[in-house]
């Protein structure tokens, strides 16, 4: 091998790289910008969790204030944000509508029974395996456990697991500060069993649906970008755009067939995840598929769009790098949105991937219908028209 000659390419690629400011500015800023991005939202903790409390403890007899509000007192504020409900029911309600996370029950006569100065309880009836499951069941008077355990229940909705788990950290540790500090170690305790939303989740439940998206998002934005480049730099745009073909109609034309294309990875992703992973869906699954689709028609139009400032093939591809990393770290597919900084939160809601992730989570885990991720439906809808409309416009004026 000649190491002269070997220089002499070399040579020559640095030349040519020092002419493309574009990949110049790739090599040198998307480290930086993964890293600093990457930082900024991997640092962060979940916050501002939204938490209905049903008090129903109205003793006193540790310093004069009850064990509930001794507990309510040493939760993170931070991490959750308390607010008072009237009952169990109206509790659960809300979290069912998608208004909180969770509910924290204190039951009657709380700091009675730790104390031991309430009366026995009446005898526990038996319940079945699908009463003790469902987040409604009755709680006895005292929650006085057999093995004379005291239990405040939390229940949580379970369809974002990351947020879950937060919550029932901040519960634990507060009834495990205020148990040290009344020294009731032994008889207070959390009851986490039932869930209002992914009684039995896994985090293959929680991640599929984002995943899905993420996949569809990246491929089908990707394929439309380069499958339109290669047209321009062939030659083919320039000659179809000097026939009686119109743009809208070009643009209508690559819609229907990446579209389609991006429908049927659609529907492979969902037989794999049911198929090979056992996910779960407990709404309904057109439904599911029927919002994963309309993600692919929006990357397909995003991709049509970004075609117009990319001059060739490389640096179609150059976007790839940041269609993941937006998607991975602002649309909730891994990291919850409570835990993204605030200052950064907003540009989230300017991802379609949000609105998919969600609707899709919501759908395959809460069960929820139309009437209750229609905002996140009409969101992807006006993105799609948005990016469909300006593709045109840009193709009219690079024609």
């Amino acid at each position: 091998m000649n190491i002269r000659r070997a220089a002499a390419v070399a040579r020559r690629i640095f030349m040519d790289l020092k002419n493309d400011k574009r990949t110049v500015a790739l090599i040198v800023l998307v480290p930086i910008g993964f890293m600093v991005a990457f930082g900024f939202v991997f640092q962060g903790d979940v916050k501002d969790v939204r938490v209905l409390v049903v008090n129903n403890d109205n003793g006193g007899g540790f310093g004069n204030k009850s064990i509930s509000d001794r507990v309510i007192a040493n939760i993170d504020k931070t991490t959750l944000k308390l607010e008072n409900a009237t009952n169990k029911s109206e509790a659960i309600a809300a979290v069912q509508n998608g208004k909180a996370y969770a509910v924290i029950v204190f039951p009657d006569n709380l700091t009675e029974s730790v104390s031991g100065t309430a009366q026995s309880p009446p005898p526990v009836a038996n319940t079945t395996a699908n009463e003790t499951a469902t987040p409604t069941a009755n709680v006895t008077n005292q929650a006085v456990a057999r093995q004379g355990q005291v239990n405040i229940q939390v229940l949580t909705d379970n369809s974002n697991i990351d947020v879950s788990r937060a919550v029932t950290t901040a519960v634990n540790a507060a009834v495990l500060k205020t148990a040290n500090e009344t020294g009731q170690t032994p008889r207070l305790s959390v009851d986490t069993s039932n869930a209002i939303y992914g009684q039995n989740a896994r985090f293959i439940d929680f991640f599929c649906p984002g995943l899905a998206c993420l996949a569809i998002w990246n491929i089908t934005t990707l394929l439309t970008l380069e499958a339109f480049v290669g047209e321009r730099t062939s030659g083919t745009l320039p000659r179809l755009l000097a026939s009686p073909l119109r743009e809208s109609e070009l643009v209508a034309g690559y819609s229907i067939a990446y579209g389609t294309l991006g429908i049927i990875q659609s529907a492979l992703l969902l037989a794999v995840g049911v198929l090979l992973f056992n996910i779960t869906i407990e709404g309904n699954i057109a439904l599911a598929f029927t919002t994963i689709a309309l993600l692919a028609i929006v990357s397909q139009a995003l991709g049509i769009l970004l075609s117009s400032v990319a001059r060739s093939e490389r640096e179609a591809g150059q976007f790839a790098p940041f269609l993941i990393l937006v998607a991975v770290l602002l649309s909730g597919i891994i990291w919850p949105l409570e835990a993204i900084p605030e200052w950064l939160r907003p540009a989230s809601y300017l991802i379609p991937t949000t609105y998919a992730v969600e609707a899709m989570r919501s759908v395959m885990m809460r069960g929820w219908g139309l009437s209750m991720i229609w905002i996140d439906i009409a969101a992807l809808l006006v993105f799609a028209s948005a990016f469909l409309v300006l593709a045109v416009i840009m193709l009219k004026r690079r024609a």
